[in-house]
């Protein structure tokens, strides 16, 4: 049973600083916050409020990366960078690295960047092992109409998981992105369950009346609502379509122990440092029933 919630820091929340962060983390019951950057002090910040770190943001590997790079200087520059992250990392105690493979050019082709990614990405696994860290892979499909992201569908997981059998390269399960893309979240859970590093605390509302104006591509006119593209928007847990019990109960059956880690995209609970914390404490809320 995971026993431990958690959140990514929303911006309005991370203008207070880390200490206000941790803070507020700590009244509300969380026991984990997931950083953009580790160090020295942002660890004894935590330890201070009694939490812990959870996944830490490689740098360089979180959106539009030079790791799927066209340009082989490029790649090997971003690999020196993130394999002295991960090192610093490890040394203080962190243990998951958070990365969303978005190729520097979004025009990519899936199958393209995965290409380069075989030829970039097994040396950035063998430095995790030896580090004893382990990825994991976001699923966010990236902007339209392109969704370039590498990692994003189980098609693409399954023949990345052929290319780098280690077990230090898993995923980041987000059920939002897999309801959005059509996707059985659970299912999900089911064949990869073995490579579920970390665990995201999002939700997704599919949105009929706007799905029988655009279907499943993006609106022409633009979406109503922030962090939507028409026909679904992303919520708080408990606002969507995704079925948080069955979806405890499989990552039990498959033994993840992590924690899980709210990530606030919600057009309800944002704009503001008051809407941001109403939304990460009605997101906990909710969670705490299934996850407690």
């Amino acid at each position: 049973m995971i026993k431990k919630i958690g959140m990514r820091i929303p911006p309005k929340i991370r203008e207070e600083g880390m200490e206000s962060i941790a803070r507020f983390a700590a009244s509300t019951g969380l026991d984990v916050i997931d950083v953009p950057y580790y160090n020295q002090e942002v660890k004894a910040i935590l330890e201070k409020e009694g939490l812990e770190v959870g996944s830490i943001d490689g740098i360089g590997a979180v959106g539009r990366t030079k790791l799927l790079s066209e340009d082989k200087k490029s790649r090997k520059e971003a690999v020196a960078a993130l394999k002295i992250q991960m090192s610093e990392v490890s040394e203080l105690g962190g243990e998951v690295m958070f990365m969303c493979l978005v190729p520097e050019d979004i025009t990519m082709p899936r199958n393209k960047a995965f290409d380069i990614w075989k030829e970039t990405f097994p040396e950035v696994v063998r430095h995790a092992e030896q580090e004893n860290l382990f990825i994991a892979l976001e699923g966010w499909p990236g902007p339209a109409p392109y969704y370039p992201t590498l990692g994003c569908t189980p098609e693409i997981l399954r023949a990345m998981f052929e290319t780098i059998p280690s077990k230090h390269f898993g995923i980041n399960y987000d059920p939002s992105h897999l309801v959005r893309l059509g996707i059985d979240h659970l299912r999900v859970i089911t064949e990869f369950g073995d490579r579920i590093q970390y665990c995201h605390g999002k939700d997704t509302e599919i949105l009929h009346e706007e799905q029988y104006e655009c279907g499943n591509i993006a609106a022409t006119f633009g979406a109503k609502y922030n962090f939507s593209e028409g026909p679904w928007r992303y919520t708080i847990p408990g606002q969507g379509d995704v079925d948080w019990g069955k979806v405890a109960v499989r990552l039990e059956k498959v033994g993840y122990q992590g924690p899980i880690s709210i990530e606030l995209e919600d057009h309800h609970f944002w704009g503001s440092l008051e809407k941001e914390q109403l939304g990460i404490r009605k997101a906990k809320s909710h969670l705490s029933i299934y996850f407690r």
